[in-house]
């Protein structure tokens, strides 16, 4: 497992998996380990995944300073492996708030990226958050799944400030698009991925801009690809469809009937989509 020193002296890991050029990746949670991501969804057959554990999760340190679990200064260590590798710029992929440390990342060096994916995002970043209509429709369309109303009711708690290992999972299903053995074991191990010290840090005072981060998405001038799910509750499409507006010449690609986790749903054809891009 390769480890590199972040600016700040804390050693972290990052994890490479798969064949062709290379593609970092930057997980969410907040505060999970890289390895939720597997190998999304068979990626790794056409690009060199390099899977970053952020600071304090999966094989990385945890900093001395806890001050810089948060969402815009985790962009120094994206630095900081680019660094490592040698490159000069790079590709680099963010998945749900990994997609909001990646819009961090593209605010403070958009001259060090190649292309800029951001799949099923989380959008604090720019000011934008599911509603409780969303979520009622949500919640809705799912009502004649047999786990419906164990699932509504720890969502329910959770959001009522029990955020509890237990309701977690019991809410699981309504994050998945499709609740099989698959996702059933991907959302048991978050708790073992997950650092709780991590996840509170990220969206410390101070984390989120997002008219500063409005402005330097439209600045920017690369091949951006966002990806939404379309049965996604905590990046529904209709909110993703507000960040891609931001971003000139931005790609948009909505998955049916896709979940936060799209590479568990129907990884053929999240593989179809990233591996191609951006075109070379």
């Amino acid at each position: 497992m390769p480890r590199f020193t972040a600016h700040d002296g804390t050693t972290l890991a990052y994890h490479e998996t798969g064949d062709g050029p290379p593609l970092l990746c930057v997980p969410g949670g907040a505060g999970r380990a890289s390895t939720y991501l597997g190998d999304l969804g068979g990626l790794h057959r056409h690009r060199t995944l390099l899977l970053l554990d952020n600071r304090g999760t999966g094989d990385s340190d945890a900093p001395a300073d806890p001050a810089t679990y948060r969402r815009d200064r985790l962009a120094a260590d994206i630095d900081a492996l680019r660094a490592h590798l040698g490159l000069e710029r790079i590709d680099l992929l963010g998945h749900s708030a990994g997609a909001g440390i990646a819009m961090a990342y593209a605010e403070q060096h958009p001259d060090r990226l190649t292309s800029l994916i951001l799949l099923t995002p989380a959008l604090r970043a720019i000011g934008a958050s599911p509603t409780e209509a969303d979520w009622g429709e949500h919640l809705r369309v799912h009502a004649d799944q047999p786990w419906f109303a164990q699932a509504a009711a720890a969502l329910k708690a959770w959001s009522d400030g029990e955020d509890t290992p237990a309701n977690r999972l019991a809410a699981a299903p309504l994050f998945y698009g499709r609740w099989d053995d698959r996702a059933r074991a991907h959302a048991a191990a978050e708790p073992a991925e997950a650092s709780p010290a991590a996840q509170a840090g990220y969206s410390a005072d101070g984390a989120f801009r997002p008219g500063h981060t409005r402005r330097a998405l439209a600045a920017l001038d690369l091949p951006v690809l966002v990806y939404a799910g379309g049965a996604d509750p905590v990046s529904p499409p209709h909110l993703v469809r507000q960040l891609v507006d931001l971003i000139p010449g931005a790609t948009y690609v909505e998955h049916p009937a896709a979940g936060h986790f799209p590479w568990l749903d129907d990884p053929e054809l999240l593989v179809e989509h990233l591996r191609g891009f951006p075109p070379r």
